[in-house]
Order: C-alpha cells, then sequence, then structure tokens
C-alpha cells in the first residue's frame, strides 16, 4: 500500500460531484513522521520539527479557517488497537470534521492562507485517508438513503 497525504485530480473531481450544500463529515486517518519533511524553501527546514508537533501547528492554525467556513471538529481519537482490518496500517490520530457541505470545504481548501499553513500538514504527514461520509441515521443506512 502506498502512502497518500495530497488528493489525486481524480479523487477531487469525484468529491466535486457530489452534492455541494448537503452536510459532510470528513473521516481524517493520520499517522505522523519521526521528522516532518518540510522543503527546503520553509522556514522550518532542517529544524528537526516532529511529525506530531509539525501538525499541531496545522492543527491550531486551521481552527480559524474550519470557523471561516462554519465547520468543526466533532470527533476526536487515537487509534490504540486494530480489531478488523490490515494490521499493517497504523494510525497515530482519527479525527472527524463536520462541514456544512462540500462547497465549504473546497473553499476552505483553495483559500491561500489555509494552502499556506497546509505546509505543515503536509510535512507532518506519512500517510493519512480523509474520507467524506454523508451523516445518515442507522435506518437510513440500512435503506440505502
Amino acid at each position: 500500500m502506498t502512502s497518500a497525504v495530497e488528493p489525486r485530480p481524480d479523487q477531487i473531481a469525484a468529491f466535486s460531484a457530489l452534492p455541494a450544500h448537503e452536510t459532510i463529515h470528513m473521516l481524517n486517518l493520520l499517522r505522523f513522521r519521526e521528522v516532518a519533511d518540510y522543503p527546503t524553501d520553509h522556514p522550518d527546514h532542517g529544524k528537526r520539527v516532529s511529525g506530531r508537533a509539525a501538525y499541531g501547528t496545522y492543527g491550531t492554525a486551521v481552527e480559524a479557517h474550519l470557523a471561516r467556513v462554519g465547520a468543526r471538529v466533532v470527533w476526536t481519537g487515537r487509534p490504540d488497537c486494530v480489531l478488523i482490518g490490515p494490521t499493517d496500517e497504523r494510525w497515530d490520530a482519527a479525527l472527524i470534521v463536520e462541514y456544512p457541505g462540500g462547497e465549504a470545504f473546497l473553499r476552505m481548501v483553495m483559500d491561500p492562507g489555509y494552502i499556506d499553513i497546509a505546509r505543515h500538514r503536509t510535512a507532518a504527514l506519512a500517510d493519512s485517508r480523509l474520507v467524506r461520509m454523508k451523516p445518515v441515521t442507522m435506518s437510513q443506512l440500512l435503506a440505502g438513503t
């Protein structure tokens, strides 16, 4: 399995094709690098910042961007055991962010201020998963609606 930190163009297109104004939850699974991998033109390059610390810098800065688009972190957790699933996938953190819609998410990630702070996220992560989810009730889930 290859690591994934940034979306591919086909993934962005699939995301953009879904309804833009329905509440969504974004599931984040994160694996941190031991040492953040900042590009040579970044002020933190060569400073041996841990991946967790780099993500902490991103996490603090992203709060204002989330608020600006009406989003919020609704759940955070630290995975400690895979009971069912690939045992070679290891995650250091998991979180769910609620957005008022896909449009709000796209507006946030296209904002130049966000793009600047996202460099900390990219440097911090060895691997990640970002899954768009539609919140539904259990009966809706079972009915396939």
